[in-house]
């Protein structure tokens, strides 16, 4: 007896998870299971009712706010589960209904026609480092609006710091000695003050137990790229060995230009921005660091002590070509490519550390 294959289409919400089953034939039609709620012991039950002729389970949903924790459910008990992108899921412009039931079946049909492209799935100990990262990216955007907000205060109230260098230890100094008349316009400043100290202070918590703690340590010996930059790219990227060339990482990171091509027509536009957008931000940033000529200052000869020499090379080698690319490319690329090349030297790296 040939055991069959069901491929199964989530649409997953915070309470409720509709199911739907596409059968291994192609002419059969996709029919919808029904709504259960959105509890382990729920899906089971209704999986464990699909699959009780003995026939295979193949089970897809699209990543979304509720994460990995249905991935690896299913996966504990053995279900082989996909997790897929919102934005690679195939949309009809004229298509103007949508409910969970249809999204459920559409789920359930691509994923029988092998037209869904699976995300990279982090295990718990890196997800944690996700966590720390965007907490950390949150509070900075804080910061900043909390400094914002202190010195429009100020500027009200004309209160103008004397000195050059604004948020050092003189301009903090020069704070704590503000006096307003009245006690409650007092108590806001010393709250919009506290704001601003506190995320100030704000740094980011990370466990040496991470698998991918040697790759964020072997990519600040590139120019540019330091401990929180290094971390924020693997946390964002994850293992760099699913990729199998550079130009696959530049496309998932939207580092390449959007084309519109037809006949002998070729026409490229903007970066994609298709990937995640931290770690493309953090790519171009540190790219513009090599507008300047190769050196090695005494930051980077510090982070570079304990590095391996083969490690070191490949940092220096990368350093001389960018700053070469700057030169040689029109100014209106050079960020572009040079955050390209600067995702060949990555996974060079990761080959060297990782094998």
């Amino acid at each position: 007896m040939t055991i069959s294959t069901k491929y199964i289409g989530l649409d997953v919400h915070r309470d409720t998870i509709s199911i739907a089953v596409a059968d291994e034939a192609r002419n059969r039609e996709i029919r919808f299971f029904g709504t259960v709620a959105n509890d382990g012991e729920a899906l089971h039950k209704a999986l464990t009712s699909i699959g009780k002729d003995g026939a295979t389970l193949k089970v897809c949903y699209e990543s979304g706010p509720c994460g990995f924790v249905i991935h690896r459910f299913l996966t504990k008990l053995g279900i082989d589960c996909v997790v897929i992108s919102p934005s690679s899921m195939p949309r009809r412009p004229n298509d103007r209904v949508k409910t969970d039931r249809r999204d459920a079946q559409t789920l359930a049909r691509l994923l029988r026609a092998g037209e869904l492209t699976a995300v990279w799935v982090p295990d718990e100990a890196h997800e944690a480092i996700r966590d720390v990262v965007r907490a950390r990216r949150q509070a900075k955007q804080e910061l900043v609006s909390a400094k914002n907000t202190l010195k429009s205060f100020l500027l009200r109230h004309d209160r103008r710091f004397p000195g050059k260098a604004i948020w050092g230890r003189m301009h903090w100094r020069w704070l704590s000695d503000q006096r307003f008349a009245f006690p409650h316009q007092q108590f806001v400043y010393e709250e919009y003050k506290r704001a601003s100290r506190n995320w100030r202070s704000a740094a980011t918590a990370w466990s040496r137990c991470w698998p991918l703690a040697p790759i964020v340590t072997a990519l600040q010996a590139l120019r540019g790229i330091k401990f929180i930059a290094a971390v924020t790219l693997v946390a964002a990227i994850g293992d760099l060995h699913r990729f199998d060339s550079p130009k696959q990482l530049m496309a998932w990171l939207g580092l390449v230009p959007a084309e519109h091509s037809s006949g002998t027509r070729t026409r490229r536009g903007e970066l994609t921005r298709t990937g995640n957008a931290a770690a493309r931000a953090i790519l171009i940033e540190s790219a513009w660091q090599y507008r300047y000529p190769a050196r090695e200052g005494r930051a980077l000869r510090e982070r570079n002590a304990r590095l391996p020499d083969h490690i070191r090379a490949i940092a220096w080698k990368a350093q001389t070509r960018l700053c070469a690319k700057f030169l040689l490319r029109p100014s209106a690329l050079q960020a572009t490519k040079m955050g390209q090349e600067s995702n060949a030297s990555m996974s060079g790296m990761t080959r060297d550390v990782f094998g």
